[in-house]
């Protein structure tokens, strides 16, 4: 093989693995974004769940789970 060619082959190789490695990025990139919206939304569900039982253990409301039995 000729410098030349074996100059074209190894830059076609070096190309090829530069564009699988852009679209891989691109793949992963797509990953991260789509968990961090789940992040996000489960920061956002906890956040409702917590607020509740806030609002419910200021308030002095009790759960009927947490009460004493009437024998006591």
């Amino acid at each position: 093989m000729e410098p030349s060619q074996d100059i074209n082959k190894r830059l076609t190789d070096l190309e090829i693995k530069a564009s699988f490695g852009e679209d891989l990025l691109e793949q992963l990139n797509q990953v991260v974004i789509r968990q961090q919206q789940q992040i996000d939304l489960l920061i956002r569900e906890v956040g409702r769940l917590h607020q509740p039982a806030n609002e419910a253990g200021a308030a002095g409301v009790s759960r009927s789970g947490d009460d004493l039995p009437p024998h006591y």
